[in-house]
């Protein structure tokens, strides 16, 4: 019955280590949230100017461009995919790769080649360890992302847009990242990034219905459209980052709070256990006790007569 007790000692002690480590790890992801969320914030207006800017450069012109114009019969896309570096995070990583599957998926079925880019070493690791093709991936920043990071994604990116099909390049880029909502919301999404949609751009930046301003050009339109295009796919990137790692601190936050309750729980009931089985030892010493006292009087009262 010692050795029983012993072992729920350590148990006990096993599982309050690991209670501390998850309460510190809640803590920390709770204090990156709010700074993540001040990025977001930051970042979100440029990018909606930015994409108000190509609106009205593609409105105001007749230039065909690979940011505003679709091919005619489009072959081949494009798919950025935005995961964690590190674990810990509930089901944060797994639900933004099903949402890339099933994107890759849809596009297949639709007759399109897809070439998959990666940034996080969950996806790298998801991908690599079912031997399937990845153009190119990024790691190692995920949780904290900068703007030099996202020019670094983006690189690769606008070259396969800016080369022809024929020689390798992409019809369409997509995205799928997932966006910060709140503190107990984050959504798997999807976006076709290029060509821009004007109607989509018009939604996003609240100008759909509005007359918008004429503008000239010098030196012309797609010169304007070359020098947009590395901002504006760098731009939304960038803001994507920020809102996976956002929704990332988030996720890991609501993981490590359940891993500690669930820590508690397991303590209150080895605690119960271990006090059944200290109330057990005590009992059966009081027993041995007991018996042992009865058998020396039956033993003194015989060896009196």
């Amino acid at each position: 019955m010692g050795a029983q007790l012993r072992v729920y000692k350590r148990r006990i002690r096993s599982v309050t280590a690991t209670k501390k480590i998850t309460k510190a790890m809640e803590m920390i992801a709770a204090s990156r949230i709010v700074k993540a969320q001040r990025q977001v914030a930051a970042s979100t207006p440029y990018a909606t100017e930015l994409t108000r800017a190509v609106t009205a450069v593609a409105t105001g012109s007749n230039t065909k461009h690979p940011l505003t114009t679709e091919a005619d019969a489009p072959s081949r896309a494009a798919v950025l995919l935005i995961t964690s570096d590190r674990g810990l995070a509930g089901g944060y990583s797994s639900n933004a790769i099903k949402a890339a599957e099933r994107l890759t998926e849809r596009l297949r079925g639709e007759g399109k080649e897809v070439d998959t880019y990666i940034v996080g070493r969950k996806g790298v690791s998801y991908y690599g360890f079912r031997e399937r093709k990845i153009e190119d991936s990024w790691t190692g920043f995920t949780d904290s992302p900068t703007y030099a990071d996202a020019k670094r994604v983006a690189g690769p990116l606008i070259e396969a847009v800016s080369t022809e099909t024929a020689e390798g390049g992409v019809d369409e880029l997509h995205i799928v990242y997932t966006e910060f909502v709140s503190m107990m919301t984050q959504n798997p999404v999807d976006n076709r990034m290029l060509p821009l949609s004007l109607d989509q751009a018009a939604e996003e930046t609240g100008t759909k219905g509005q007359i918008l301003p004429l503008f000239d050009f010098e030196p012309s339109a797609e010169d304007v459209l070359d020098a947009l295009l590395p901002r504006y796919v760098e731009s939304r990137i960038y803001n994507a980052l920020l809102q996976a790692a956002a929704s990332e601190h988030a996720a890991r936050r609501r993981a490590m709070k359940s891993a500690t309750d669930n820590a508690g729980e397991l303590i209150k009931s080895l605690s119960r256990l271990a006090n059944a089985a200290r109330q057990a030892e005590i009992t059966q010493e009081i027993s041995e006790i007991v018996g042992g006292a009865s058998a020396l009087a039956d033993a003194t009262a015989g060896s009196d007569k």
